[in-house]
């Protein structure tokens, strides 16, 4: 099909060179504009009296009192004020400010600009070659391959602290997820599936659950139903394990729920401590399933086996998911980090490092610690500590914060494990950041830092974990043009006030006369 874009390059030139020309322009009809009203202004000041008029300004203004102008003053840096306020509020939720934004999408039209085109052109990859910017794929949602049980573990944080770890936003992908994944065949719908597809959807947990039980009275062999209440409803990881046996003895052939139900089996045996079983599930999944890459299950696997220390077998599993083919992860990255720094971190010392220099072991694991700080920036700070840590989310955006809460939370015991690792971590991490081109229009291993992680990170987030931000943004003009303004006004009131004997020195020289008595 002819693409309708491109079918008359002629009149897109000449749109293009009509804005470029009436940009260029703007700057030139803005003089012009203040030159007419200055000529205007010489040539009607006798036919209107203006001098006449100033006089008559100039002598109002000299019968106001001291207290108008501390009403005056002291009203401006009330409204100056809320404006900071809000506008830091606005900063502080959203990462820009609001006047800016709302300038910007509404007078740039105006204007004649157009969106810049850095977001979607071409940039430099490892290589040096020019390669179309994955605009969309940067900015993807995952399913966390760790997340979660609700009913075992999301619930019973939230009876505990009353706070909701999960936002709906995360809960409706997931929800789109189950009924992408269970319910993929629309046109034979049984009456089961069609309840459970209502299920699904349901953004009561209890409503949920109902229409669960609601699908097993109508079938008591629907599978995807007691995936759900083990889910959901089941408040203990056994409890959930023997719901999730029941469900694959009647799951037949249905790839889909055989590969959920298994994984989801042996992430219960791992949460068990029977971790030698989860592992062996995982491997004959992966055998059994080898096209389903997608669903990360390498990475539950990565887990279990650091958990059992079988660092060879850690390494095998990265010889074969750590290629430049595949997509990364914040836990093939620090995985692989973690493996090199564990071989030399014991006897790290940085300032034996700084006499001698860096062995050849060394260098390797401060290259892989700044390969992995490059590919996600904000896990350093939660594996040493240095941030808080809250439950995963069930939705991660690789390269962004959940990604790094998601992974912290899971290894964080690992990387403690291994003497001097998170020394060596502490010491280093931060280097990654000369190495890295800035403004980051390049990347030094990876693509450049996306610049909608941390949009999306706030919607996968609670609003009560402060969500990190790279790089470090700095504050809009507009805030430090209010809060200037607030403080000027705000200390004109406070003099006019106190002094207005000494206001009134500068009245008269600003107006001629004094304030009256």
């Amino acid at each position: 099909m002819e693409d309708p874009t491109g079918s008359n390059p002629q009149s897109h030139g000449f749109t293009d060179k009509l804005k470029s020309w009436l940009s260029w322009s703007w700057t030139y009809v803005c003089f012009v504009w203040f030159g007419m009203v200055f000529i205007m202004i010489y040539v009607l000041w006798s036919p209107l009296k203006l001098h006449e008029s100033l006089t008559s300004a100039s002598l109002f203004l000299n019968t106001l009192t001291p207290k108008f102008y501390v009403a005056l003053t002291g009203t401006s840096s009330l409204i100056s004020g809320l404006i900071l306020i809000f506008e830091w509020w606005y900063f502080r939720k959203y990462g820009t400010s609001f006047i800016e934004q709302v300038s910007v999408s509404h007078l740039r039209p105006l204007l004649g600009g157009v969106e810049s085109s850095s977001a979607t052109g071409l940039f430099s990859s490892v290589n040096g070659e020019a390669e179309p910017r994955p605009s969309v794929s940067e900015c993807k949602v995952w399913r966390n391959p760790l997340n979660l049980f609700r009913g075992a573990e999301y619930n019973r944080y939230t009876w505990v602290t009353g706070k909701e770890p999960l936002t709906y936003y995360d809960m409706n992908l997931s929800a789109q997820d189950h009924q992408t994944f269970f319910i993929a065949d629309t046109q034979q719908l049984r009456p089961e599936d069609s309840v459970m597809q209502k299920a699904w959807r349901e953004r009561n947990p209890q409503a949920r659950i109902r229409a669960a039980y609601q699908a097993i009275e109508l079938n008591h062999e629907c599978a995807a139903a007691y995936v759900l209440l083990a889910e959901e409803e089941a408040t203990t990881i056994t409890e959930a394990e023997r719901l999730f046996k029941k469900a694959l003895s009647i799951a037949g052939r249905d790839i889909n729920l055989l590969v959920y139900i298994k994984r989801r089996l042996a992430m219960c045996a791992r949460k068990l401590g029977r971790i030698k079983e989860a592992v062996k599930m995982m491997r004959d999944l992966m055998k059994e399933f080898p096209l389903l890459g997608m669903l990360n299950i390498h990475e539950n696997l990565l887990e279990a086996l650091l958990e059992l220390q079988a660092y060879a077998d850690v390494q095998a599993v990265l010889a074969k998911y750590d290629d430049i083919s595949l997509p990364k992860s914040a836990t093939i990255c620090y995985t692989s980090a973690l493996l090199k720094a564990r071989a030399v971190s014991d006897k790290f010392s940085p300032e034996a490092a700084s006499r001698r220099g860096l062995s050849t072991a060394e260098m390797n694991a401060v290259e892989a610690i700044h390969r992995a700080v490059e590919f996600n920036p904000h896990v350093p700070k939660y594996l040493l500590e240095m941030k808080s840590l809250i439950l995963p989310p069930e939705h991660i955006l690789k390269r962004g914060d959940s990604e790094a809460v998601a992974y912290a939370f899971f290894h964080l015991q690992h990387w403690k494990r291994a003497e001097g690792a998170l020394n060596l971590l502490h010491c280093t991490w931060e280097g990654t950041f000369r190495i890295i081109p800035y403004p980051l229009e390049k990347g030094h291993l990876f693509y450049p830092y996306p610049g909608c992680t941390e949009t999306a990170d706030r919607e996968l987030l609670p609003s009560f974990h402060e969500v990190s931000v790279y790089p470090k943004k700095e504050l809009p003009f507009f805030i430090l043009f209010t809060a200037g303004l607030c403080s000027f006004t705000a200390m004109l009131a406070m003099l006019t006030h106190q002094f207005p004997e000494l206001m009134g020195v500068f009245a008269k020289a600003a107006n001629g006369k004094d304030f009256p008595a």
